[in-house]
């Protein structure tokens, strides 16, 4: 998880950047980046994207190789001319803090200090509503402390919350029984599977080599370029449960080795040559790629949990998911690419070496794998026990459960590799404590409190229920600038703004679905507001005031697209 930032830029570490890609594996690269606060000295440097423990080496050629002390190898000159220092930036499972050669100890003293004076002055200075109990207000300010630190990040975001947990259990908030109910959550294990399929996704070099075939078929012009790699972005995604795996193990690797090829080099201004377009439509598209599917994103996972604890039960989640963003989200991938190709128009317009790079790419791969093989046939069958599960009796963890076992069966994955994913292990720790909060916080009224406000506030604005939908996903949307993860933004809001909305009289499927898929859609507002937005802009193609530009329009006409392209299409399918 990200710490809130306002203006930064990102640098990932190399340890091996010369590994194929077929041997290794990001480890880190789906990870939200902590992002450091530092004021814009200057102009934003190029950063090179890998991760902490291994690298991603050039899909296409030797030019693309990035040197580990000199983040733009291709031109020293820019070196003496940038003035501003790279922002750091470090996992949330494994915060390193580099400067001046030695980390700091503990926790970061005035992040701390903000994050514990927020839960007392809201317990001991804040008076108690009526309707709530002393101990639902207690935990309200164990979670708003909690969530604060998310965003502040005084120590990693596994150890802060198992702070906030363990500050439950002593002030005899909660039991230890029920401090640790979620860990035995489905879809908390859910997730963390599909941390373990995006691994082997990798490992295996399946979703490089989909990609690649995409750049053979459809790489002629810069625009179908974009255009395949967004086609192949949503093939792999439901079977990729990760944005940010997705950017930084198949995505972005290619994006710069296309780019370097053709001149166009990060930090330079040659940049807009190519890779500027090229990240900036990949960046935007992600966003519906991960809306499209339930099993696209972690977050979408968790908002549905959220949903259920508050009486919002889907049906068929998995079909009920993809039928109702279907339309909407088919219909901005397809403007997506032509969008951005009129708003930040590339200065090289065909790009006739791309088929041919891909091809010879291709036959340096070779024949497709065995492990290959059992990556795509186990994928295949964990999506249709995830689409007819229901009707099998098969619950949609036990169907990864099954994936997992296949996999470590045949070794395509090792128990080795399941222990070495941190981020998974991480995840299951922080987001099985905001689940466990955030349903306790239901279940002793707070959430429900606290929408009857909202509600109360709103009525006075004679509002109907279609025009509070809208304020309401507004206002949750934008309300994202404040946040640097999407996964701490449904945690913190999700139930309240569903509650809200149940609360108004909106349907709650509809307002449950729409949530979550603005869950995915903000993700690509700036450079800070999801894992893959630090990826992309860590690239250093786009320059920061293009990444807020980009995203605020591109907002507006996804807002645009979902709200009558979806509204209608929802209508039909009966949600209102």
């Amino acid at each position: 998880m990200e710490s809130l930032a306002y203006s930064s830029s990102i640098t990932f570490v190399s340890s091996a950047s010369r590994i194929p890609l077929s041997r290794r594996y990001l480890s880190s690269s789906y990870k939200s980046p902590v992002i450091t606060h530092r004021p814009i000295e200057g102009r934003r440097s190029s950063s090179s994207f890998s991760s902490s423990s291994s690298s991603v080496s050039p899909l296409f050629g030797s030019h693309s190789r990035l040197s580990l002390l000199n983040p733009n190898p291709f031109d020293h000159r820019l070196k003496s001319h940038r003035t501003q220092k790279p922002i750091q930036a470090s996992s949330s499972a494994d915060e390193k803090v580099q400067s001046s050669g030695s980390a700091p100890q503990g926790a970061k003293l005035v992040p701390f200090a903000i994050s514990v004076a927020i839960g007392v002055i809201v317990r001991f200075f804040v008076p108690i509503p009526v309707e709530v109990s002393p101990q639902a207000w207690q935990l309200l300010a164990i979670f708003l402390s909690t969530i604060a630190g998310l965003v502040l990040s005084p120590l990693p975001v596994g150890a802060w919350a198992f702070l906030g947990l363990t500050t439950s259990i002593i002030t005899k908030t909660l039991t230890f029984s029920s401090a640790f109910s979620a860990f035995t959550s489905e879809v908390i294990w859910l997730i963390v599977i599909s941390f373990f399929f995006a691994r082997g996704f990798v490992k295996t070099g399946l979703g490089d080599r989909i990609a690649t075939y995409f750049v053979k078929w459809l790489g002629k012009s810069t625009l179908g370029l974009s255009y395949g790699l967004t086609i192949s972005e949503a093939l792999i995604a439901p079977a990729m449960p990760s944005t940010t795996a997705r950017a930084g193990g198949v995505f972005l690797p290619i994006i710069k080795s296309l780019s370097l090829s053709a001149g166009s080099r990060p930090g330079d201004p040659s940049s807009k040559k190519l890779g500027s377009y090229l990240v900036l439509s990949q960046f935007q598209s992600s966003a519906n790629s991960s809306a499209l599917f339930l099993t696209a994103a972690a977050q979408n996972l968790l908002c549905l949990k959220l949903a259920e604890e508050l009486g919002v039960k889907i049906a068929s989640p998995w079909v009920s998911w993809f039928k109702a963003a279907s339309l909407p989200a088919c219909v901005s991938l397809l403007v997506t690419p032509f969008i951005l190709y009129k708003l930040c128009p590339p200065e090289t317009k065909d790009t006739p070496d791309a088929p041919a790079m891909a091809t010879k790419k291709l036959e340096q791969m070779g024949p497709v794998t065995r492990n290959e093989w059992v990556m795509v046939g186990t994928m295949l069958l964990a999506v249709s026990l995830w689409v007819f599960g229901e009707a099998l009796g098969i619950a949609s963890v036990v169907a990864a459960m099954l994936g997992l076992s296949i996999l470590l069966l045949l070794g395509v994955l090792d128990w080795d590799d399941c222990l070495s994913e941190k981020s998974a292990w991480d995840t299951l720790a922080w987001f099985a404590v905001l689940v466990g909060m955030a349903g306790q916080l239901t279940n002793l009224g707070i959430v429900t409190w606290m929408s009857d406000c909202v509600a109360k506030s709103l009525q006075c604005l004679s509002l109907s229920w279609p025009a509070a939908f809208g304020v309401l996903q507004a206002a949750y949307f934008f309300i994202h600038y404040l946040f640097a993860s999407q996964t701490g933004h449904v945690g913190a809001l999700f139930s309240a703004f569903l509650a809200m909305h149940l609360a108004y009289g909106v349907p709650g499927v509809l307002a449950a679905l729409a949530l979550a898929y603005n869950t995915n859609l903000f993700g690509a507002l700036t450079h800070y507001s999801s894992g893959q937005a630090a990826v992309y802009y860590g690239a250093g193609y786009v320059d920061l005031p293009d990444i807020f530009k980009v995203g605020f329009i591109m907002a507006l006409i996804n807002a645009a697209i979902w709200g009558v392209v979806g509204g209608f299409w929802w209508r039909f399918l009966g949600l209102y």
